[in-house]
């Protein structure tokens, strides 16, 4: 079928549906919803009579061309048929509308070879659930395990089964009943807002049952996957935990970005494989997991250990194929697990700065891994994301909608690697992940708050050099002491020196330099320690102190000083605490007066690293 006549099929589909379900919602729905709510019962039975064969026919016409179309969802027709009808002819009518659809694709796929952007969008993956599941369990079972899953829309679903030549009769029964979870909990969703608008009864306990009865029919579905189709793949990025928690974070992040994928390396790229990439934003994962979307084996992730060491998770964490790792201390037991990963056949992602960038820059990488890497002899593929700095980075709250770009930019082979030196590859991966936010700035910025939280990171004026005086107000930094004003445009640059929230930051830490011989930090904190064995969190009060020897922390239960030989970095989250880690227990440090000085913290435990990096190359 050509290009054209198979838009022109999409189109009219797209069209017809959306005039069906305008009439739907006009003629029938809002009618009925002010009859229920007037609680007037005989007139909302004589209404359904009155519209009976256009009603059935709407529901019917509307379920089976969205999923010609596929990317217009199910749900709105199948809640709105079940708020409109008696519980078993919703489910009926619906029911009949999906296998219509699936009847019109079966036709169009093999009397046309008709084909659907919107499926083949889905098609890979569809293909990568498939080869997850036992090759022995045939294209039937497949079809009902896509169709109980809250991740692929109905229509492409059965355009894959169309395409997979299954003879009509299996395909249509496969279908018919194989959408009947999904149909009810629509329909029951419906009937319920329904009964509480006819009872006159508050809408947050409406939402409030919609969303319990999603969670027991998400929690129950998850469980029969987990332990039916899925079980072979516990302990690998294949894991039905690892997918449900992604495709969560899809729907939560999905609205907030516009995110553009360049994944063209890694679409023939055979696995297994390390990817490195920059760190920008909490929500990097989900860039990066969106970016493996269309290639060969989902990735493993290096993670924090302290997200995934709950009490709660820590059964779970080794059936999910994710690799915990204490940050900058350390954990032999993550090299042999990459390796595993890896000769399991899947792609390891890690993000080797380890920390969020709080300017927009790279951190240094500590964890000089080249020769690991090395002795792996397998490629390296390089990741790169664009635009999630300002997007929501570690200093706001808020998200901005804005455009979010993650790219695969280089493979770097193993024959390369063999090549090279130990030194040589740091060197290649560190300017291959180099990136500068504010230099690339994606889109523009036109929100009112672009400073808010700014001054829990550029802390101190970088014009009078005077501590703790800088404020965000509006889309400027102030400073009380001297008056000085800092304004961000819409590209988020600075109006004039020093240019750049990144250019910023670094006059602070010119001005911390220069003190750095004499600066004594010292903070009485709330402590709150996650233990590695035993009872899991304890907390207590204390005393810190940071000086050029080293970071010391004493209460009245312990007393220890960490040197700088033995103290890499200082992770904090703005405004609230540092972290470290002693004899394997994680220590979150919560300052009882200005928590905006834990920025400063660690700085100054970056600037003395590097002032002794500096002298050890001497």
């Amino acid at each position: 079928m050509k290009k054209t006549t198979q838009r022109i099929i999409i189109l009219g589909s797209l069209i017809a549906a959306v005039a069906l379900f305008v009439l739907f919602l006009s003629d029938i729905l809002i009618p009925f919803i002010r009859l229920e709510i007037a609680n007037d019962v005989e007139g909302a039975k004589d209404l359904l009579s009155s519209r009976g064969v256009l009603g059935f026919l709407s529901v019917v016409l509307v379920e089976a061309l969205q999923m010609v179309v596929v990317f217009i969802p199910a749900e709105f027709i199948q809640i709105s048929s079940g708020l409109s009808y008696p519980f078993w002819i919703a489910l009926l009518l619906c029911d009949l509308g999906v296998c219509l659809g699936a009847t019109i694709i079966y036709v169009l796929v093999n009397t046309f070879r008709f084909s659907n952007k919107a499926y083949e969008k889905n098609e890979k993956k569809i293909e990568k659930l498939a080869a997850r599941v036992k090759k022995d369990r045939g294209t039937q079972l497949l079809l009902y395990l896509l169709f109980i899953m809250p991740l692929i829309p109905f229509g492409a679903i059965c355009y894959y089964g169309s395409y997979r030549k299954m003879k009509f009769s299996r395909y249509i029964f496969t279908v018919a009943t194989g959408v009947i979870p999904s149909i009810v909990t629509s329909n029951l969703m419906g009937m319920a807002a329904r009964y509480f608008i006819g009872n006159d009864l508050p809408l947050w306990l409406l939402i409030l049952i919609i969303v319990l009865l999603a969670g027991v029919l998400l929690a129950v579905l998850f469980l029969f996957l987990n332990k039916v189709f899925l079980r072979q793949n516990a302990g690998t990025p294949d894991s039905a935990y690892l997918t449900g928690f992604f495709a969560a974070l899809h729907r939560f992040c999905r609205p907030r970005q516009r995110l553009h994928i360049d994944d063209t390396l890694l679409r023939d790229l055979p696995a297994p494989y390390i990817a490195l990439c920059n760190h920008q934003s909490f929500f990097d994962m989900y860039y990066t997991n969106r970016l493996f979307q269309n290639a060969k084996a989902n990735p493993s992730y290096v993670v924090n250990k302290h997200f995934v060491s709950h009490p709660l998770l820590r059964k779970i964490v080794p059936k999910s194929g994710v690799i915990p790792k204490k940050l900058f201390y350390p954990d032999l037991a993550v090299p042999v697990q990459i390796m595993r990963m890896l000769k399991k056949g899947y792609p390891v992602i890690i993000f080797p700065e380890a920390r969020l960038s709080v300017d927009g820059r790279n951190y240094p990488i500590i964890d000089r891994s080249g020769a690991f890497y090395r002795r792996l002899k397998t490629d390296i593929v390089i990741l790169k994301i664009r635009g999630s700095y300002f997007a929501k980075p570690k200093w706001r709250k808020r998200f901005f909608r804005t455009d979010v770009f993650v790219s695969a930019e280089r493979v770097i082979t193993r024959e390369e690697i063999a090549a090279m030196s130990d030194d040589a590859l740091n060197r290649l991966i560190d300017d291959a992940l180099a990136y500068d936010a504010s230099e690339e700035t994606v889109g523009a910025f036109r929100q009112k708050d672009m400073a808010k939280g700014l001054e829990n990171v550029l802390y101190r004026c970088c014009c009078c050099g005077a501590l703790y005086t800088t404020k965000g107000v509006g889309n400027a930094l102030v400073c009380s002491a001297c008056g000085g004003e800092h304004r961000l445009n819409e590209r988020y640059l600075f109006d004039g020196e020093p240019g750049s929230i990144g250019a910023y930051y670094a006059k602070i830490k010119d001005l911390e330099k220069a003190e750095l011989s004499e600066l004594r930090l010292e903070a009485d904190v709330d402590t709150v320690i996650y233990r590695d064995t035993g009872r899991y969190r304890t907390r207590e009060r204390g005393h810190c102190t940071l000086t050029g020897e080293g970071f010391s922390y004493r209460s009245d239960s312990v007393s220890f000083t960490i040197g700088f030989d033995a103290l890499p970095a200082l992770p904090f989250s703005v405004n609230a605490e540092f972290e470290t880690y002693y004899n394997g227990d994680l220590y979150y440090f919560y300052p009882t007066e200005n928590r905006r000085q834990v920025v400063r913290w660690a700085l100054i435990v970056d600037l003395i690293k590097e002032l002794r990096d500096e002298e050890n190359r001497q």
